[in-house]
Formats: C-alpha cells, sequence, structure tokens
C-alpha cells in the first residue's frame, strides 16, 4: 500500500489591516461654484426673509377674508370671505380712485426716473474733471431721503399742490406753453398726467440717486474696444448709442424700473393707496382685515406691472433664429409622428404573424 501522505498543517492567516482608499472629490464645475458663492452672498437676505417677511406675507393673505378687531382680550378675528374685497372694490369710494390714481402716477414718474437717470449717467461718464464730485451731488437726495426730510417735503408739495379733479386747473399753471396747448387740445388726461409731472419734477430728480449710480456701473464694465470696433465700422454716436450701449444696459434697466416702481409706491403723498392702507391699519375697529385687502390688491398690481416690465426688457431672438427653432420643431413632430406609425404598423404585423400562424 501507498504510505498515505500526512496533511502538513496549515500556516494561520495574518490579517492584513485594510486600508481605506482616499475618497474621490468630485470637481465642481465653475457654474456650480459661482452658485454656490452667490447663495452664500444671498444667506442673509434669505434668512431674513423667511424669518421676518415669509410669515407676515402669508398672515396678510389670511386677514385679507377675515374682520379683525381689537379687544381687551386681545384680537377678535372673523373669517368673513370675499366681504373685504367687495367693500374694496364696490362699496369703497375711496379705493378704486386712488388705484386709478396710482396707476396714472407709476408709469409716467417711473418711465422719467428711468431716462433721467440713463442721460444723467452718460453724461457723467463723459466728464473727466470733477466726476466724483458730481456723483455725489446727485447720491445726496438718497441719503437725505432715508429720514424725515423727503417726507416734510413730500407734504409741503402736496400742500400747496393743486387739486386734481380737473385738467384745467392742473394745466393753468403750464397753459402759457404752446405745445401744451396743442397736448390739451387732443387729450387732457394726457396733459393732466404731463403737468403733475412738472409739478413734481423736482421730486421725481430725487429718486434718480441710486438708478444713476448703478447705470454709470454698467456703462463702465462695457469694453471700449467694442465702440472702437463700431467707430471703425464708420458707426455715429447716435446708432452707437441704441445698437451698443442700451442693449447691454437691458439687464440693469429692468432692475432699475423694477426697484422705481417700488420706491415710488412707499410714499403715502405720491401713493394714494398707502395712504389708505396707513388709515385703516390705525383703525381698530375692524381696519386689520381691510388694510390686509388693500395690501393685497395693491400688490398684486405691483407685480402686474412688474410683470409687464419682465416682458418688455426680455430679450427678443432675431427672426432668422426663431424660424430656425420653428423648423426644427415642425421636424422634430413630424419625426415623432414617423416612428409612432412605424411602431403602430410593426405591431399589426405582428399580430397579422399571430393570427396565421406566420
Amino acid at each position: 500500500m501507498a504510505d498515505k501522505k500526512v496533511k502538513e498543517p496549515k500556516a494561520p492567516k495574518v490579517k492584513e489591516p485594510k486600508t481605506k482608499a482616499p475618497k474621490k472629490k468630485k470637481l465642481k464645475t465653475y457654474q456650480q461654484r459661482q452658485d454656490r458663492n452667490g447663495y452664500a452672498f444671498m444667506a442673509p437676505w434669505i434668512i431674513g426673509f423667511l424669518a421676518f417677511t415669509a410669515f407676515p406675507f402669508v398672515m396678510t393673505i389670511y386677514l385679507s377674508f377675515t374682520n379683525v378687531k381689537q379687544t381687551i382680550l386681545g384680537y377678535d378675528i372673523k373669517w368673513v370671505g370675499l366681504a373685504n374685497y367687495n367693500t374694496a372694490f364696490f362699496k369703497n369710494e375711496s379705493f378704486l380712485p386712488a388705484l386709478l390714481s396710482y396707476l396714472q402716477m407709476i408709469i409716467p414718474y417711473t418711465f422719467i426716473v428711468v431716462v433721467l437717470s440713463f442721460i444723467i449717467a452718460y453724461l457723467l461718464c463723459k466728464i473727466n474733471r470733477g466726476k466724483s464730485i458730481l456723483r455725489t451731488i446727485y447720491f445726496l437726495p438718497v441719503i437725505i431721503m432715508s429720514g424725515p426730510v423727503m417726507t416734510q417735503i413730500l407734504n409741503v408739495q402736496e400742500a400747496g399742490a393743486a387739486p386734481a379733479t380737473d385738467a384745467a386747473i392742473q394745466t393753468n399753471a403750464f397753459s402759457n406753453i404752446f405745445i401744451m396747448q396743442i397736448i390739451q387740445s387732443y387729450s387732457p388726461a394726457l396733459a393732466n398726467g404731463l403737468a403733475g409731472v412738472f409739478d413734481h419734477l423736482s421730486i421725481i430728480l430725487w429718486f434718480t440717486g441710486i438708478p444713476i449710480v448703478l447705470f454709470i456701473n454698467g456703462l463702465q464694465k462695457i469694453n471700449p474696444s467694442i465702440y472702437e470696433a463700431a467707430k471703425i465700422d464708420s458707426a455715429n454716436a447716435w446708432q452707437i448709442m441704441w445698437k451698443i450701449t442700451i442693449p447691454m444696459l437691458k439687464s440693469i434697466g429692468l432692475i432699475i424700473t423694477v426697484f422705481t416702481v417700488i420706491q415710488l409706491g412707499m410714499y403715502d403723498s405720491i401713493n394714494p393707496v398707502y395712504e389708505l392702507i396707513e388709515e385703516a391699519t390705525s383703525n381698530t375697529n375692524g381696519g386689520f382685515g381691510f388694510a390686509a385687502t388693500y395690501s393685497w390688491i395693491y400688490s398684486i398690481v405691483a407685480l402686474l406691472i412688474i410683470g409687464i416690465v419682465f416682458l418688455l426688457f426680455k430679450d427678443r431672438k432675431p427672426k432668422d433664429i426663431k424660424a430656425r427653432e420653428k423648423q426644427e420643431k415642425k421636424l422634430k413632430k413630424l419625426d415623432r409622428i414617423q416612428k409612432r406609425r412605424l411602431a403602430s404598423q410593426r405591431r399589426h404585423e405582428r399580430k397579422e404573424a399571430k393570427r396565421f400562424g406566420k
């Protein structure tokens, strides 16, 4: 018999310590880093909005459907549905005229503030001497407006202004102007609006401080080589302004227009709706509900105006690009229809093959 093989004892396995492979850090793209920095910069505002603005905003919507009265034990809140809105639009004699007056004011005032700000900023960028002094002078009203001085000026202006009930009374101070007479003969409402603008022109100029600074910032960011290339192509100053300067400032113009719409509505001497909101808030006998209703209606109107502003400043694609995109959509649609037809045809062929045993 062959010798049986003797099994040799196996050596004990020594467990080697496991080393974790280092985790590969995901490389973030440039856009992701920019987004992160942007959110970090906006974090204080976002936290402040969520802490101090989001809840009052939602609560205002709720209070607009209620009747709030102040009692000894606190506030008595009763749900009334759409009664406050019905009262505001159909029973209150002062709300709708105030809202219409706000709409008649905000359109020309915003237009004048934006246009004057752009003109002044454009001229300041062309000046070489005394530029910083002039910028300080134009920005000084912004500092003054932050205090009670602007309120006193607006109150004095309102006390000395003519009543807005008759267009002839409003335009009496400008009746000697030939252009104003022509405008009044065609449209008394337009003449009344222009007269109101001229009456408050000095006040309107006070609102151009921040827009001027923003426009100057945008003008300084335009690459000078673009202007040099346009001049080489024999473009004059007017063409350069309309084809280069204004299109490149469109995004800044959008921000300035939205800012002006909001800023002009914050003064009761200019915005009569704001005055009604203040009066309703001071009324403790059921006024909080009406104040919330007025605020919410005014907010919707302001948001609609801002939406129109966004549409006006929206970048419009050239006609050839629009036609190309439209043609591509048609081709994609035809391709989808063809694929559905082929899929239906294949299903039909499979059914026929099963039916006849092929």
